[in-house]
């Protein structure tokens, strides 16, 4: 569900003078009349777009109080702040999307990571036949052996790459390129030794696992201990995220373009706080006859994109998801004031002649009206600008 905040426009018609409005100090019986508008004039605009309907109360014309209808009213103190609005979403705080890891490698798993086990580059992700397989990192798998006489490839410079990124490589004036080098093989000479592995000064097929990110958490083991993983098969060995929280919604179609990727949007925890979040990713459904919601007769409604966000306090996201309550809400905010007088909405008079007052009480005075300019309206609260100071206590419904 979504929900946009609006500013209340300035009504331009006019009204016949009304015999029970309120006089403001010093105006003649032919002044302002002003009515009290309802929370239903902001509310009835900002969630629903649609005509404003505004209810109204009269006020009461003896000079000596100036209260509503009944005498009852109280007062609240008006605030210098920031106001934002926009839409909300509802979404949920993960691990993001898991990505499996197959076995090039042929023998028996001998070791496998625990779930929820986290593994850094240049480290242990399973064994096979008593051997390590290591996660590199890297846009692509290994598809062939590594040596000396090989063709140059991409393949060669990503574990270049990657011996230089784990420090095998220093004082050995390896360049990362696409040849394979004596200094490439002295590099991964280095790297068998502290794996205690035969330093051959080549690379099996198998023998490194590659995933984009330098550390992964594993969600899921699919392989068993002692089962058997034939090379090239395709079977899934692990399901490995990312080891930070994020956040994700699914947006309609048109509220998609408030997506921008690396904008800021804020997200409330379901237990409690809010931090902030970037948008990382966009990633839309697979069009095609074919693909999931194309037609014919199942639930009748398409996929819809998925938007990750990144969260830039781990510690408070984790509380939550530790908590069991992934439910968040973000906010993508279309407008912000900062350093505004803000008013409960409800204090807002519509006055007969055109535009907006509040009733103010100072120094145990009578409220005396003072007109206003209405600004953003977001979560009851009204920007207002005029004769106004912070701390003035202006009038509100009981």
């Amino acid at each position: 569900m979504t929900e946009r905040e609006s500013a209340v426009p300035a009504p331009d018609t006019h009204e016949a003078p009304d015999t029970n409005a309120v006089r403001p100090s010093g105006r003649s019986r032919s002044g302002r009349a002003v009515r009290r508008t309802a929370v239903a004039l902001v509310v009835a605009a900002a969630l629903t777009a649609a005509a404003v309907v505004a209810v109204r109360q009269p006020w009461r014309t003896d000079d000596a109080a100036a209260a509503p209808a009944g005498g009852k009213h109280s007062t609240v103190a008006v605030q210098r702040t920031s106001l934002s609005s926009g839409m909300n979403l509802g979404g949920r705080i993960g691990y993001g999307t898991a990505t499996e890891l197959g076995a090039q490698g042929q023998g028996t798993f001998t070791k496998l990571p625990a779930a929820d086990e986290e593994i850094k580059a240049g480290g242990v992700i399973y064994e096979l036949d008593g051997k390590p397989v290591v996660l590199f990192t890297g846009t692509r798998p290994f598809w062939r052996e590594l040596a000396v006489g090989m063709t140059d490839g991409a393949d060669v410079r990503q574990l270049e790459q990657n011996l230089v990124d784990l420090g095998y490589a220093k004082g050995l004036d390896l360049k990362v390129d696409d040849k394979f080098t004596d200094a490439t093989a002295a590099a991964v000479k280095r790297w068998q030794k502290a794996l205690k592995l035969e330093e051959t000064g080549k690379v099996e097929l198998g023998r490194v696992a590659v995933l984009p990110d330098r550390t992964v958490r594993v969600q899921e083991v699919v392989a068993k201990l002692g089962g058997t993983a034939a090379g090239g098969s395709g079977g899934t060995v692990l399901k490995v995220t990312d080891t930070e929280l994020v956040a994700t919604v699914q947006p309609e179609d048109d509220q998609l373009p408030q997506f921008a990727p690396g904008s800021t949007v804020e997200v409330a925890l379901a237990g409690g706080g809010k931090v902030q979040g970037k948008v990382r990713t966009i990633a839309r459904p697979r069009s095609g006859a074919d693909g999931p919601g194309a037609g014919g007769g199942g639930g009748g409604g398409k996929d819809k994109a998925t938007v990750t966000i990144a969260l830039t306090d781990q510690a408070a996201a984790r509380k939550t998801l530790d908590g069991a309550q992934p439910a968040v809400t973000v906010t993508v905010t279309d407008r912000r004031a900062d350093g505004v007088l803000v008013v409960p909405v409800t204090a807002l008079l519509a006055l007969a002649e055109g535009g907006y007052g509040v009733q103010v009480v100072r120094d145990g005075a009578a409220p005396v009206l003072v007109p206003v300019k209405p600004g953003l309206i977001a979560n009851a609260r009204a920007e207002v600008s005029g004769e106004l100071r912070e701390g003035d206590q202006v009038v509100v419904p009981s």
